[in-house]
């Protein structure tokens, strides 16, 4: 007799076309016979502007694959501005929890909040949930009103009292929490009175097209041979591209000759390519722009390193960017310049070198230490990239253990 496939319910304000891990998390839950439908909004991130052939109240039911995707309104981020952030940030939540009636009727297991910025967000997960008598599992990826204030600096004690007690208020209603660090965990267990049992520490775990190892002869033909830095991802201030400027501007000094390759695009780009023309760089900077994932790898095999940089920030206690464990899935030399658990991971494991958020001294140093390793040096640190990979962030292992606590 075949039974019933259990269904989820997913709930985020960003999904495809939008690139975040919850696209892959998706995946994999199809590829582990549940049906998934989502509730997210209309994607704009991170440029602020519409993606083609999406807008407002366009395109509010569609499938990507397998996966029933349900549309909600919201303010797109636009310029960027703070207004323009927090009147998105407030927009989905409440667009959400009236969408979310019309789901009603269907039947689901388990509701799954992918709880990014803000936390309201998960407001119409927590709705349908009490709605249908269903357990609730919140993935704490942005811990709040922490989160904020590394975006937006409150000074009013009344305002931050607020956010506090609202932020811990969802906390507590959902049943069950995942976090990616321990010290994430300690932080839940004390603000919700839930047991450790109850919380989840799963890292981000990158999709398996990270890990795969391909090439490119046309960026062969461009950069191969040189020592080149790769950096992908988001261009925001969060990521503190003027030290990478400033190492870069020493590694010249020095007479290295340093490709800075930089897959991606955001809010700081114009920013930085003025920065890096005024500082007479431009020839040692290639801004490639947005590409699909799959382009990613092809720009790790050219790469001697890949760097990431976050400014300081007590948050990357409680956090392992996404950016670092798609990093190791790499298999190349890893330079960081951050705080926290991501760090500490590189240091210890011999993936590479990592230096203190901020630090342009360290930077350098870090970078040049990968120069002076030479190709063999370089290929020892991608071997031991590739270890930690498989032993921590190996994406079907902890996704099984996801879904183990989600629907256990």
């Amino acid at each position: 007799m075949q039974t019933e496939k259990r269904r989820i319910l997913v709930v985020c304000q960003h999904f495809w076309p939008e690139n975040f891990r919850i696209n892959d998390i998706c995946e994999g839950f199809v590829e582990n016979d549940i049906e998934v439908d989502v509730l997210c909004g209309e994607p704009n991130y991170p440029k602020g502007e519409w993606f083609d052939g999406y807008g407002a109240w366009k395109r509010r039911e569609e499938k990507h694959g397998e996966i029933n995707i349900y549309r909600c309104f919201e303010i797109k981020r636009g310029s960027n501005s703070n207004v323009r952030i927090f009147l998105n940030y407030m927009t989905f939540p409440y667009s959400s929890a009236k969408r979310v009636r019309k789901l009603y009727k269907n039947h689901y297991d388990r509701v799954f909040i992918y709880s990014l910025s803000p936390v309201y967000m998960g407001k119409a997960g927590l709705k349908i949930a009490k709605k249908k008598k269903i357990p609730s599992v919140t993935y704490v990826m942005d811990l709040w009103p922490e989160n904020l204030y590394s975006v937006l600096n409150f000074k009013n004690k009344l305002i931050r009292k607020i956010l506090y007690k609202t932020s811990t208020k969802y906390y507590i209603k959902t049943d069950k929490l995942i976090c990616m660090t321990k010290r994430a965990r300690d932080i839940l267990a004390e603000r919700t009175g839930k047991s450790r049992d109850e919380i989840l520490i799963m890292p981000q775990c990158p999709e398996k097209i990270y890990s795969e190892k391909v090439t490119s002869p046309e960026l062969w033909a461009r950069f191969g041979g040189g020592f080149n830095i790769v950096y992908t991802g988001n261009i925001s201030p969060a990521q503190d591209f003027p030290i990478m400027v400033e190492a870069a501007k020493r590694l010249e000094a020095d007479g290295i000759s340093a490709n800075w390759i930089i897959v991606g695009d955001g809010m700081s780009r114009g920013e930085a390519e003025k920065l890096v023309a005024e500082e007479g760089l431009a020839h040692r900077f290639f801004f490639e722009g947005q590409h699909p994932m799959a382009d990613v790898p092809k720009y790790a095999s050219v790469a001697s390193c890949l760097v990431a940089c976050l400014s300081a920030s007590s948050l990357l206690e409680c956090t392992i960017p996404a950016k670092v464990t798609s990093y190791i899935a790499m298999g190349r030399p890893i330079v960081l310049a951050m705080d926290g658990e991501a760090r500490e991971i590189i240091a210890e494991s011999g993936a590479g070198f990592a230096g203190p958020a901020g630090d342009a001294d360290a930077l350098y140093a870090n970078l040049k230490r990968v120069y002076d390793a030479g190709e063999d040096g370089r290929l020892e640190m991608g071997r031991r990239a590739d270890k930690l990979y498989l032993e921590r962030f190996e994406r079907d292992e902890n996704l099984r253990k996801l879904i183990d606590f989600i629907f256990e």
